[in-house]
């Protein structure tokens, strides 16, 4: 990397080096280790993302000081699916030097411990600096400003892309929902909405042996006792004697069923259910008409998914934010460098070697006015850059590896759900990228006959808030609920933009073998009924956002699928 590109790589993060720490810099024996090092320090607890930052030598020497050596060996990937195993990355060939900072290491950022470190007015920026005088600092930051133009004038390259490939693949979408949009925004598409919800799901429901012989609300007679129905949420509400009382419909009228606290069972299970959902329940009624006694909750279910043989491996990423100025752009680097067997152990390349296909399930770019102020918090403020900067990442994938890219709320598509694929009037770079393919926001894929049910995961929001026992951290057992469900995101008009088609295509017809998630930036994985359910993180460290809510994320950990068993790497210490 040459001088000016380091000194660029400090200045998109807002970090200003004096002369003296920017001669320690490039003349540490690993001048590119050493700079990513440091600026994830420096970009850590008590220093927010947007703030730009002045350091003196004597910071960078103080921060030397109190490194703490780090372990050469590497670990083994012996352990199988069940043993959730993590996969430390590291380089083989190059040991740490005393010059070299671990990120795991707090610095002391108290005023009265570090007065040669300050931090600089938000409102100056390196145009500003470079107005004031003509010190040594300043022709500093004028480097990096020509070196800033001479990089956004070059034309976008990729060193894999441009390889040709004999690697055949078994590719297929299933579901992708890009071009089916024919909503008007109507009363009578919302009907048509909620109708082909209701009749997917009793499509499936009915099937249940205790609900083959199911009658319509309007059907029920006084004859009857016992009731078999196929029911949307309507309303929930708790008694004041703590029972659930829930109100029911279908396409003929309405009905309201009590769950009591005392079937404990029962109840945990009514607790889960939330609104526009569609089941079966089993009922006594009651002697006032319009109103029965629950006795059974019948969800759509899962029914168990066979093991299926695969011989490749496949990759899971999300939520990278590239853009951003917390993007972690020196463990994504890593990760492109594994991905192309040049990162890791003898083992760690070898799973390298097998990938054959790469799934990010959205947000691969920060964005543009996602939220108020978050221009404060982009190192790239133009979406169009945003996605040739990941143009640059994923054009230097060697060409063997098929990409398949779906949006999530950050990306260019429209909000509601289903979210078309990124537009290529933004994404141009990457549509000229051979091993790319786009897909809508939930779409489904067949990699090799495994099929891949991606959801970007906005959802997650409104079940947690709507379920009391649910959360973030958890998003394996939400993904599980969503299966049970048998929908992507049964609450309409809450977080989650849904858009009113005239189809619901947030159903989930058919079950995965793989179901992939995003959007809360925290890993899980689990194996539900023979499915492989994974969440993949991000490439993000924690957002004030995420500050707020105590929400910690677990970054730069990537999942894959290697033959059949799951693996689980670490791209940052």
């Amino acid at each position: 990397m040459s001088t000016n590109k380091i000194l660029l790589k400090f200045a998109k993060k807002g970090i200003n080096l004096s002369p003296e720490a920017y001669n320690k810099v490039i003349n540490a024996k690993d001048p590119i280790n050493y700079a990513s090092s440091l600026i994830v320090k420096l970009k850590s607890d008590k220093f927010s993302p947007k703030d730009l930052i002045s350091v003196s030598g004597e910071m960078v020497d103080e921060i030397n000081g109190i490194k703490k050596e780090e372990s050469n060996n590497q670990k083994s990937l012996t352990e199988d699916i069940t043993h959730n195993e993590e996969i430390k990355i590291k380089k083989e060939s190059i040991k740490e030097t005393p010059s070299e900072i671990q990120p795991q290491i707090k610095v002391d950022t108290k005023a009265e411990n570090k007065q040669d470190l300050s931090i600089i007015k938000k409102e100056d920026t390196i145009d500003n600096l470079k107005k004031e005088s003509d010190t040594p600092e300043k022709y500093i930051n004028k480097e990096i400003l020509e070196a800033s133009e001479t990089i956004k004038d070059e034309k976008i390259k990729f060193k894999r892309n441009e390889q040709k490939t004999n690697v055949k693949y078994d590719f297929k979408i299933i579901q992708d929902t890009s071009k089916k949009s024919y909503t008007s925004g109507e009363i009578e598409n919302l009907i048509s909405y909620f109708k082909s919800r209701y009749e997917k799901l009793s499509n499936i429901l009915s099937k249940r042996p205790e609900l083959r012989n199911y009658t319509k609300i309007a059907d029920i007679d006084d004859s009857q006792e016992n009731l078999s129905l196929i029911l949307m949420v309507r309303e929930i509400r708790t008694s004041k004697n703590g029972h659930k009382i829930i109100e029911f419909e279908d396409d003929t009228g309405t009905i309201s069923i009590l769950f009591s606290h005392n079937n404990e069972e029962l109840f945990a299970e009514a607790e889960k259910l939330v609104k526009d959902e569609v089941i079966g329940v089993i009922a006594n009624k009651s002697d006032d008409p319009g109103f029965a006694f629950g006795q059974q909750i019948i969800d759509p279910g899962v029914l168990r998914v066979p093991d299926k043989e695969m011989d490749f491996g496949i990759v899971f990423l999300s939520d990278v934010h590239i853009g951003s100025l917390t993007f972690l752009e020196d463990a994504f680097q890593r990760f492109i460098d594994w991905i192309n067997c040049e990162y890791g152990s003898e083992e760690q390349r070898r799973i390298a070697e097998d990938v054959k296909y790469l799934v990010i399930g959205g947000d691969i770019v920060d964005g543009i006015g996602v939220y108020p102020n978050q221009d404060k918090e982009l190192a790239i403020k133009d979406i169009t850059e945003q996605y040739n900067e990941a143009a640059r990442f994923l054009g230097n994938i060697r060409s063997d590896i098929k990409i398949i890219i779906a949006p999530g709320n950050h990306d260019a598509s429209r909000v509601a759900e289903p979210q078309p694929a990124v537009p290529e009037e933004y994404a141009k770079a990457l549509y000229e990228l051979d091993n790319v393919e786009f897909i809508s926001n939930p779409g489904v894929v067949s990699l090799d006959g495994i099929n891949v049910l991606i959801y970007h995961g906005r959802s997650f929001d409104d079940l947690v808030m709507a379920v009391k026992q649910f959360t973030h951290e958890r998003n394996d057992l939400l993904m599980e609920e969503l299966l049970k469900k048998r929908h992507l995101a049964p609450i309409y008009g809450e977080r989650t933009p849904l858009a009113s088609e005239l189809e619901d295509y947030l159903v989930i017809d058919e079950l995965p073998d793989i179901f992939h998630t995003g959007h809360v930036h925290i890993n899980t994985y689990k194996k539900f009924k023979g499915i492989h359910l994974i969440n993949s993180g991000t490439f993000q460290t924690q957002t004030e956002f995420q500050k707020i809510y105590n929400i910690e994320p677990t970054p730069a950990q990537v999942p894959v699928i290697h033959k059949g068993k799951y693996k689980h790497l670490k791209f940052i210490e």
